[in-house]
């Protein structure tokens, strides 16, 4: 995990999550299953966390199955200790007034994501909205766990039939994630929205859980909650991402603003180029010519390369679901609507068996190969992919060192073209496809 974090933050130095939350306005909370589960009991606030003989220790305790440290690590390091802060930005600002919601401090509509936005009746005593996107915005209300889960006879499930939030399974975690990183259909994040200033939203669930860690995986961890794998969390977040955007897909009232679908759910880039730029050129995997505005596949693509070493013939399947969901998009709404729900079934139903999936290092290859076939096909022409791809890579590339597949002048190598391949995609305005290509094929070459 120590290398882990050191990558991701060397990488992702500009990671969208930083960018949302420095511009002051981040994507509104919504998988209703994660929210309401986090909402169910009482908040008590970070204070409750913070003393220094529980979560808010200088250094970590010796003898302690955590590292009893991570208020600390989480507010000097983690940006959603200061989520709540930023909507006092001029951008912040800025935003709230294109859209005529006010002091974005006070709209819920910025709060949902930007802080602990539970209900004024479940807050104790100590609890601070200032306080940000705290321990309880993601461990859930700890009303009837506080105290309970500093003994070591009770049992982590004993903590979760008490209302803490499993983080632990990747798609629970992935769940309650993407209801802030991409929104859902209850607190939907709209391209009126992005419209006012908000940043482009982007999330690879094994990325951002380790972008700011505040514990690590180690032997006490295992031992409550079982094995860890960075890779089967990827594979999990692209599966989980695909069916939340399908979702919105599928919703009459959320996926659709007047004659027009919500724009956000479609490929930014699409529209968002110079118009002298003629730039076009086909993607196989859609079908679709130029001129039509495409739905944001970045998370669907992934998911096929997450199938490539568990289920190929479902993997080829996925491709074709893919497609035709793009050619739907030219028909109508009603056919639009249908590949979608075909699509979100496929996924859904394949989502338990990568869960339970062992991603050990054979699959590495072929989840590589799988990514630089398609790149030799042209499905990278689209920035959300390429950049999915760059963060898939990171994932893959930090298994093989813990699986201890390469070297330390492997791993020196391997890092160096992880570099170039994030320095290719920097700039999302000015980065090139032909330059993606070449930087993930040297990845690839390197790769044990």
């Amino acid at each position: 995990s120590d290398s882990r974090g050191e990558c991701i933050m060397k990488h992702l130095a500009t990671a969208l999550l930083v960018v949302t939350l420095a511009l002051g306005f981040a994507a509104p909370c919504v998988a209703s299953s994660a929210v309401q589960a986090i909402e169910a009991h009482k908040h008590l606030g970070v204070a409750s966390c913070s003393n220094s003989v529980c979560h808010g220790a200088s250094q970590p305790f010796r003898d302690s199955n955590v590292l009893q440290n991570e208020f600390a690590v989480w507010q000097e390091f983690d940006p959603h200790a200061k989520a709540w802060q930023t909507l006092g930005s001029q951008a912040s600002r800025d935003i709230a007034r294109k859209l005529g919601i006010g002091d974005p401090a006070e709209a819920k509509i910025c709060l949902d994501c930007h802080a602990d936005s539970i209900a004024a009746e479940k807050r104790g005593d100590r609890f601070q909205i200032s306080d940000g996107v705290g321990c309880e915005s993601c461990h859930g209300g700890s009303e009837l766990w506080l105290n309970a889960h500093a003994d070591r006879s009770v049992t982590h499930a004993d903590n979760l039939k008490n209302g803490m939030y499993p983080t632990d399974d990747p798609v629970a975690r992935a769940r309650l994630c993407l209801s802030c990183h991409m929104g859902t259909n209850d607190r939907m994040i709209t391209h009126r929205i992005m419209g006012a200033g908000h940043p482009r939203l982007s999330f690879e669930l094994d990325t951002f859980t380790w972008l700011h860690p505040h514990y690590k995986i180690g032997e006490a961890w295992t031992k409550r909650k079982g094995e860890w794998n960075g890779v089967r969390d990827w594979a999990v977040g692209q599966g989980v991402a695909a069916v939340n955007l399908l979702d919105l897909v599928g919703d009459e009232q959320a996926g659709w603003k007047g004659i027009f679908p919500e724009l956000v759910m479609f490929d930014c880039h699409a529209c968002h180029k110079l118009m002298s730029g003629n730039q076009w050129g086909p993607r196989p995997g859609t079908g679709l010519g130029p001129g039509v505005v495409r739905l944001n596949d970045a998370n669907m693509l992934m998911f096929r390369h997450v199938l490539a070493p568990v289920d190929k013939a479902a993997a080829s399947r996925i491709g074709e679901q893919i497609r035709a969901l793009h050619r739907a998009t030219t028909e109508s709404r009603s056919a639009t609507m249908a590949a979608a729900a075909r699509l979100r079934a496929s996924i859904e139903s394949l989502l338990p068996t990568v869960s339970a999936f062992n991603y050990g290092p054979e699959s590495l290859d072929v989840i590589l190969s799988s990514i630089q076939a398609d790149a030799e096909r042209g499905e990278y022409r689209d920035y959300a992919s390429a950049e999915q791809v760059a963060m898939a890579a990171q994932s893959v590339v930090v298994a093989f060192e813990n699986d201890g597949k390469v070297d330390a002048d492997k791993a020196t190598l391997l890092r160096a073209r992880l570099d170039a391949l994030y320095a290719v995609i920097k700039d999302e305005n000015s980065w090139s496809v032909q330059k993606f290509k070449s930087a993930l094929a040297a990845l690839r070459s390197a790769a044990p």
